[in-house]
């Protein structure tokens, strides 16, 4: 059991209450992490009801055992209702297919990255400390963010600036980074700061140096490549009535989840039947993205950026 609060699960009744829970139903909770939304999943569910949890990351699988919030922190315990699988959920097709699974009623994915891998100091996922530029979900697997630094030519990077951090001063940022690494190679947070400190306005400087993480953060874990692949997986799993419900915290992958909701497909790209009418697989729960309260985003700053979509499969 872990002695700190891993991570504070953000709109919890209302992404669990979105998914409109049958107690004998098929859930899949794809972001584990602290366990809090697996727990009210369970909650709601019947002795026939099955939830499978997904997560990559070793620290996480730790959390079976205390999955709740910092104050009521409970075990998930021996649970036949509940299969943990510790892998990226881009291969939620592939684990369905091995535990015989041909239809789910309902997933859930918050996409937010949890406050314990900005808190840890070992992994590299924010410039508040100084620690190896890690930055991998998956420990065991994959280039580092000092692996990228290192190795990637220029105009990579500057793609992976403006891509995914949306940082105008991308090709200075990557320029910059190639001249350092000549001097010596990137290895640890403070090597990043330094080099890239002196391109960004001080008036925004920290927000800017989010960015730079986040960007190199997504690239390291392939983490846009791992939703689209996701969200076919659940478009083709979840059956009809189920639901989908994604909580994002960036455009990016903001703007993929609204088009597979609203399109079907990662691109936004429309089919109209003969009549005109736009073919989805989805019915849109909610027109508006749902936010956290401003008592929420007092009590948990990570929630901030929160937005919440629902959509029930046709």
């Amino acid at each position: 059991m872990t002695d700190s609060c891993y991570h504070i699960p953000v709109l919890l009744k209302e992404s669990i209450d979105g998914l409109n829970i049958q107690p004998d139903g098929v859930y899949v909770d794809v972001t584990f992490g602290g366990g809090g939304h697996s727990r009210e999943i369970l909650s709601r569910l019947g002795q026939k009801g099955h939830l499978f949890s997904f997560d990559q990351d070793a620290d996480a699988e730790l959390n079976i055992r205390n999955t709740g919030t910092c104050s009521e922190g409970q075990d998930i315990g021996p649970d036949s209702r509940f299969t943990f699988v510790r892998s990226n959920f881009r291969y939620l097709k592939n684990w369905m297919r091995y535990y015989e699974v041909d239809h789910i009623d309902g997933l859930l994915a918050d996409l937010g990255v949890s406050s314990h891998h900005f808190d840890d100091e070992t992994r590299g996922f924010s410039f508040r400390f100084n620690a190896p530029l890690d930055m991998r979900m998956n420990k065991r697997s994959g280039q580092t963010a000092a692996d990228l630094l290192n190795k990637a030519d220029e105009k990579e990077l500057a793609d992976i600036f403006y891509l995914y951090g949306e940082l105008k001063t991308a090709r200075r940022l990557a320029a910059a980074i190639v001249k350092k690494r000549a001097e010596k190679p990137f290895a640890v947070t403070e090597d990043l700061t330094e080099a890239v400190s002196p391109l960004l306005p001080k008036e925004r400087e920290k927000k800017d140096m989010a960015k730079v993480f986040q960007a190199l953060r997504i690239e390291v874990n392939h983490e846009m490549d791992a939703l689209k692949e996701m969200l076919k997986a659940a478009t083709e799993l979840i059956g009809q009535g189920g639901r989908l419900s994604v909580i994002t915290y960036h455009s990016l992958e903001d703007r993929i989840v609204k088009n597979v909701m609203k399109a079907g497909n990662a691109e936004g790209k429309q089919e109209q039947d003969f009549f005109g009418k736009i073919q989805s697989p989805f019915l849109l729960v909610n027109n508006k993205v749902i936010i956290p309260s401003e008592e929420e985003q007092q009590l948990n700053p990570r929630s901030r950026s929160a937005k919440l979509r629902i959509a029930e499969k046709k």
